[in-house]
């Protein structure tokens, strides 16, 4: 094989993935790192029915899931546990592994950040991501966790504009608290109600879980059967 051969196949491998030129040991040590986490939250998806109603601060620390900060707080409303410890479990799960996404845009800047989202509009913002304040960045670190915005290109782009770890990490733990106290205090409204719609989802725990199980498996299969059924093209003569 000629090196004109080799060329279209290298260029077309390395638009999937965020560095340029030669694989370093840091590159593969990072994006097996966020393999590993995008692993561990698949993992959890099957016991998060049952998570929610026995152990739904735990729950909320593990996946930094809303809805288990919802149902914790209500749980804290009739005593089940301190609200104090539900904001605490849910903004530290929001936020434990943030680092890594901050660790990807200080070494791949605007290669990882075109991965994150396929928005051009986000890109070119992005791509001003040096030019802008650093309070503009610090604001947007806050507000990053709130529904519509784009939060790991938010966390990618400021890392990307120089700023240092600690300052991520302070910025983004209090827009956790933010969103985890907002809602918190939705959930220790409910009270009650809540707390039995949990339960409600608790006695169907292991439906949810298999029918979870049985569509990530499905899904899948049904594509390939999809393809092998579309009438092939012929080829012109």
């Amino acid at each position: 094989m000629t090196e004109s051969d080799q060329q279209p196949a290298a260029s077309r491998w390395r638009r999937f993935v965020p560095w340029e030129g030669p694989v370093t040991r840091g590159d593969l040590a990072l994006m097996g790192a966020i393999i590993g986490v995008v692993a561990i939250g698949l993992a959890l998806r099957p016991v998060k029915p049952f998570l929610l109603a026995s152990h739904p601060v735990l729950l909320e620390f593990l996946t930094g899931d809303l809805i288990a900060v919802g149902a914790a707080a209500a749980f804290a409303r009739i005593g089940e546990a301190p609200l104090w410890l539900v904001i605490v479990a849910g903004a530290t799960g929001m936020v434990k592994f943030d680092w890594l996404t901050w660790w990807t845009g200080r070494r791949w800047g605007l290669g990882i950040i075109k991965m994150f989202t396929t928005s051009e509009r986000a890109v070119r913002f992005a791509a001003r991501a040096k030019e802008l304040s650093p309070w503009t960045l610090r604001i947007a670190v806050v507000l990053a966790l709130f529904p519509g915005v784009p939060t790991p290109v938010i966390y990618a782009m400021a890392a990307w504009a120089g700023m240092r770890l600690v300052t991520f990490l302070l910025l983004d733990l209090a827009g956790a608290a933010l969103m985890t106290g907002l809602v918190a205090t939705l959930g220790y409204s409910a009270g009650q109600q809540a707390v039995d719609l949990v339960l409600l989802i608790d006695r169907y725990a292991s439906v949810v879980s298999l029918t979870l199980l049985a569509t990530a498996a499905l899904i899948p299969l049904a594509k390939r059967l999809l393809r092998r059924g579309r009438p092939r093209r012929r080829s012109s003569a």
